[in-house]
Formats: structure tokens, C-alpha cells, sequence
């Protein structure tokens, strides 16, 4: 791999010393971005291309799991985790790990100068714990991590990939590739009806999102129970600046003003 990338010119160096080639990305901007973002250099400013501030304690001990990590060519994998299926902890533990967010703002903070402090969760073999980044830097940083638009953030394996045989039977929406005239067929239901492009390209609403992900359904009101309907949709900037300095100000709404929950009849004399 290493060679090839050679090849192509994306890589530079020998062995253990590889790096990314300045001239690898492409006249996209976010391109050197991204190339800056991974080799901790500033992609910004008068100090454009220069390696990131850093805070360093002494170097620690070699951790215990380092002996199951693989390491050829600069690339590393470890494998020193395992989980059973009956260990529910540990998978719900690997399922926290991989769907964490990009940054702890916990371990977000400010410093006396100014500046954008990251304190590291594992301190690195050379004893750094934080990385520094002026504030627009930090901003292109961040700029880094937005994945491409239409770039697929999830990835399906066996039953659930895209060219899976038995996909259609198990998606709710009854998309995958149907199976040969040969093969098992596939139940007839209301999924099955023919679709026009707009309808395939029609994307879930911001509602149906929140609801599935989060269970969070805003389409039903929190105190009275009914249907919520849209009354308007405000886009100014200038107007929702004066609606939220007037919430801000005043407040909400009191429980008063909703209509008041259902009660049982008054008992017989």
C-alpha cells in the first residue's frame, strides 16, 4: 500500500518516516484542510504549513495492551479486545466507542492566551497531553471533519448490504436488490408499488429523523396531547434574533396558558 501510494505521489519518505506529500490534494480547498487536519500542521495565517502547539509532559510506560497492537509501515491494528456475544456490557461499550462525537467539550477549554486548548484522552508516547490551535485555525479543524455532501456515513455488512439477496425482505422500506425470477420470491406488500424518482430521492423530515433516532416527537404537543401543525416558518436572520432576545427577556410561555389537563368527573353527593 505504502508503495503504491508512492506511486501516486501522495506519499513521501521511507519506512517508518511516511508522510503525506504537500502536492497530493487537489485545487480543493478543503482538500488541504483535511491534509493539514491529519498531520497536525496550521492550515491557515502567516504560519500556514507549520506543525500545531503542543504541551508535553515526560513520556510514560508502554501501555499494557501495547504487545496486541500490529504496527508495519507506519500503519498500526489492534486487537487486543475481544467481546462475546452474551457480553452485552463490552458490545455496548464498543457501540459508545464508535458512535461518539469527534470532539469532548469537556476536554475543550481556553487558555490565558487565547488560545483553543484539546487535552488529549491517552497521552501520546512523547508525553503530549493538549494541542493548541489559534481560533481560526481551530475553526478549519473542524471544517476538516464535515464529511463530503451524498458521501455515505454508514456502512452495512451481510444481510443489510446494498447487494444483499434478502435485503428487500428485512428493510422496512422493502429497498434492495430483488432476487432472480429462480430465487425465493418476495412477499407482495404496499412497499412494493412502483415509485416515481422524486418519491425514491425523498428524503425522511426532520421530524421523522427525531423521532427515530432519538425518540423525540415534536409533531405532538407536551402538554395537551394534540397534533402540533407549523404556523410558520421564519428564515430572517433579523427576526429570529428579535424573537429570541424577546424569549430570552421575558421568557416562555407559563403552564397557565396551555390548556389544562383532562380530569375525572366530580364524585355523586
Amino acid at each position: 500500500m505504502c508503495r503504491h501510494l508512492t506511486r501516486k505521489g501522495w506519499l513521501e519518505g521511507e519506512d517508518e518516516s511516511v508522510f503525506l506529500s504537500d502536492s497530493a490534494g487537489s485545487d480543493d480547498g478543503m482538500d488541504a484542510l483535511r491534509m493539514s487536519s491529519i498531520t497536525y500542521r496550521i492550515a491557515t495565517g502567516r504560519d500556514a504549513g507549520r506543525k500545531v502547539v503542543t504541551l508535553k509532559t515526560l513520556p510514560g510506560d508502554a501501555g499494557s495492551l501495547d504487545g496486541d497492537a500490529g504496527k508495519v509501515g507506519g500503519f498500526s491494528l489492534h486487537a487486543g479486545v475481544a467481546a462475546e456475544a452474551h457480553e452485552s456490557h463490552k458490545l455496548e461499550k464498543l457501540c459508545r466507542y464508535i458512535t461518539r462525537p469527534a470532539i469532548s467539550e469537556q476536554r475543550l477549554s481556553i487558555s490565558s492566551q487565547g488560545r483553543v486548548r484539546y487535552q488529549l484522552k491517552t497521552p501520546w508516547r512523547n508525553g503530549t497531553t493538549h494541542v493548541e490551535w489559534d481560533a481560526v485555525d481551530f475553526i478549519a479543524k473542524l471544517a476538516a471533519l464535515v464529511p463530503p455532501p451524498r458521501a455515505h456515513l454508514t456502512r452495512f455488512h451481510g444481510v443489510f448490504a446494498p447487494n444483499a439477496n434478502l435485503r428487500a425482505q428485512l428493510t422496512p422500506s422493502g429497498r434492495g436488490r430483488r432476487p432472480a425470477s429462480d430465487a425465493v420470491p418476495v412477499d407482495v406488500s404496499a412497499h412494493d408499488e412502483p415509485r416515481s424518482p422524486e418519491q425514491k430521492r425523498r428524503a425522511m423530515s426532520w421530524a421523522q429523523r427525531l423521532k427515530r433516532v432519538f425518540s423525540i416527537d415534536i409533531t405532538t404537543c407536551a402538554h395537551c396531547g394534540g397534533a402540533v401543525r407549523i404556523v410558520a416558518s421564519i428564515e430572517e436572520p433579523t427576526a429570529i434574533r428579535a424573537i429570541l432576545a424577546h424569549f430570552e427577556k421575558h421568557g416562555a410561555l407559563e403552564q397557565a396558558h396551555y390548556r389544562p389537563a383532562a380530569r375525572a368527573p366530580p364524585p355523586a353527593a
